[in-house]
């Protein structure tokens, strides 16, 4: 009996009138074929045309011979140059240059092998030959390379060579790491060789992540000090880049004494001294978006109150709508304040209401997304249940609350790069359950409660003068309410007036000294989480008389309408609220993080 054929000859046979037909594919004669090419390559065997390949004038040519089929096959170029009637079609010797022989010799290898092997040191030599004869996979293949050794040493050079040869993919990716990476970035040798035109281009970008705006002023003055004779004239050019009404009046009014490069500018020192001027007057800033790093900023809620105090960190992304659960606080807490600094996420007091009683808290937590870890930080003075925070200038201030049948008026300020609390003047009134906002650098406290009646009054404090001063009342008495600032005007939304939770929403305008009813919530609520992204007012669970709420909802002070936007993963009141970047999935994870 025959034996069966080898599976590689396998054949349908389909009977049919006059007979049987039959299809046959052998998938690895095109790697069988190409393999005997090379060989009769290699061997100088059937070759048809030698690609005679010179760097530069003046060197020593290096002989390829190949088949011209095998180089059209990988190459457009090629395929042109040997059928489309250029005169290289009917030479046997075709002479190359612009490129080493070295890269040429990979190429010619790619097409006859499909592959290639390439280095750190001769990357870019390759990338920029494969670009030349539009040999697209490999210029995938060195790009995809490149992206992955990007470094802030070497992703200036590659961004600026990946535009040369027209890349735009690595391009793209280069500048994205070098936003997201400038303070390292700025700190080598690339960044100093930048041009002043490059520099100017390179800080203008929304995009650049950065903990302060100082990063920013510190690189350039860096990179005048690099040349100081030439590079001197383009100071002013280059403030005017950086978002100078970002930084505190005392940063600059320390450069302004103390910066050498300033000394013998006074048009720049003039600049800045009237940023200064305009910070210290607390004028509305010029309309200059401030920095947008392209990571995705999320909605962080710790703690609150459902039974008892709880532990919980979680964090929204309104762009998805996911939600992430994050590591618990040290101590559960309701009625604490929520803010961020320097991209740190602060919980500040509030109170352990548990089945074992209750504890008021001085406590002060900071959370860092890149280890999904907290720290402790010097606790407060005294105690603040219910209480309020902002910041000005990189500080927090910490306004009212209570700590048991104590109602304070007073307030304290900390230093997160010191780890200290000062004391600063106390407000006009005793408030807990205060809404606070921050605006042009000053501090709004707003409604309240004082120990014997809820408030509709509100104040705000100057930092250069150390002094509350009382503002237009509010409409409606509010205790607990949701309190933010949006377009040069402060929201005040929510909260209890003493009979009834509150749905209603009123807007302060600076310059008036008046307060006007909006569009008020879908559902009432006090001791609600409130905060703002990218220009609307998020506000996140409360208390509407019977239930704990889980719902948030978004408004919008161009259409002045609110729409539910989803919902917290269990109802709650007295949560801590602020917008910081998303968290190192890695660290979430467990892993190591490369952050």
């Amino acid at each position: 009996m025959a034996s069966p054929p080898p599976p590689e000859c396998a054949a349908e046979v389909t009977p049919s009138a006059r007979g049987g037909s039959f299809s046959y594919r052998l998938d690895e004669h095109p790697v069988a074929a190409l393999a005997v090419m090379n060989q009769l390559r290699l061997q100088r065997q059937l070759c048809d045309v030698t690609l005679r390949v010179r760097y530069r004038r003046g060197d020593a040519a290096a002989d390829f011979p190949a088949h011209k089929v095998v180089l059209a096959s990988s190459s457009p170029v090629f395929k042109a140059m040997f059928t489309a009637g250029l005169r290289e079609g009917g030479m046997e010797v075709v002479p190359i240059e612009g490129v080493h022989p070295r890269v040429m010799e990979r190429l010619v290898e790619f097409a006859y092998t499909a592959s290639i092997a390439v280095g750190e040191r001769c990357v870019l030599h390759v990338m920029n030959g494969a670009v030349m004869y539009q040999i697209d996979s490999v210029v995938r293949a060195c790009s995809d390379f490149l992206i992955q050794q990007l470094h802030p040493s070497n992703a200036i050079g590659i961004a600026n060579f990946a535009e040369q040869i027209g890349c735009l993919d690595l391009h793209q990716k280069a500048r994205e790491y070098i936003y997201m990476n400038f303070g390292e970035v700025s700190k080598q040798e690339e960044f100093f060789n930048l041009s002043h035109c490059q520099l100017v281009t390179l800080i203008s970008r929304d995009e650049l992540n950065v903990r302060c705006e100082s990063e920013v002023f510190h690189a350039c003055i860096n990179w005048v000090k690099h040349d100081c004779p030439n590079r001197r004239p383009y100071v002013q050019a280059l403030l005017r880049a950086v978002r100078c009404h970002s930084l505190t009046p005392h940063f600059l009014q320390v450069q302004l004494q103390k910066c050498e490069i300033l000394r013998s500018d006074s048009r720049s020192k003039d600049y800045l001294a009237q940023i200064f001027q305009d910070l210290t007057l607390h004028k509305p800033t010029p309309d200059v978006p401030g920095r947008t790093p392209k990571v995705d900023q999320l909605i962080y809620t710790a703690g609150g109150y459902f039974r008892q105090s709880l532990s919980f960190l979680e964090a929204f992304n309104p762009r998805d709508g996911s939600w992430l659960r994050l590591a618990d606080l040290q101590q559960p807490r309701s009625g604490l304040g929520g803010c961020v600094v320097g991209g740190l996420f602060y919980a500040v007091g509030g109170r352990n209401n548990s089945p074992d009683g209750n504890t008021d808290s001085a406590a002060i937590d900071c959370y860092n997304p890149m280890t999904n870890r907290w720290s402790p930080c010097a606790p407060m003075s005294v105690p603040r249940n219910r209480i309020g925070v902002g910041v000005i200038d990189g500080m927090i201030y910490a306004v009212g609350g209570s700590h048991g049948c104590i109602h304070h008026s007073s307030v304290e300020r900390y230093d997160p790069e010191r780890d200290e609390w000062q004391g600063v003047s106390p407000m006009l009134s005793p408030r807990i359950g205060v809404g606070v906002a921050v605006l042009n650098r000053l501090l709004y406290a707003v409604g309240g409660f004082d120990g014997g009646a809820r408030l509709r009054s509100a104040e705000r404090y100057h930092p250069e003068s150390d002094a509350w001063r009382a503002i237009a009342p509010m409409g409606s008495i509010r205790s607990g309410a949701g309190v933010c600032a949006v377009d040069n005007c402060i929201y005040a939304m929510g909260g209890y007036d003493g009979t009834d939770q509150l749905n209603s929403t009123e807007r302060y305008e600076v310059e008036t000294d008046t307060w006007s009813f909006v569009a008020p919530m879908r559902h009432r609520r006090s001791a609600l989480g409130v905060t703002v992204h990218q220009g609307k007012i998020y506000v996140l669970g409360g208390y509407d008389g019977h239930t704990f709420l889980d719902s948030v909802e978004c408004y919008d002070p161009a259409t002045d309408a609110w729409t539910e936007v989803t919902r917290m993963t269990s109802g709650r009141s007295g949560v801590g609220v602020a917008i910081t970047m998303e968290p190192c999935r890695k660290q979430m994870d467990g892993g190591e993080c490369p952050c």
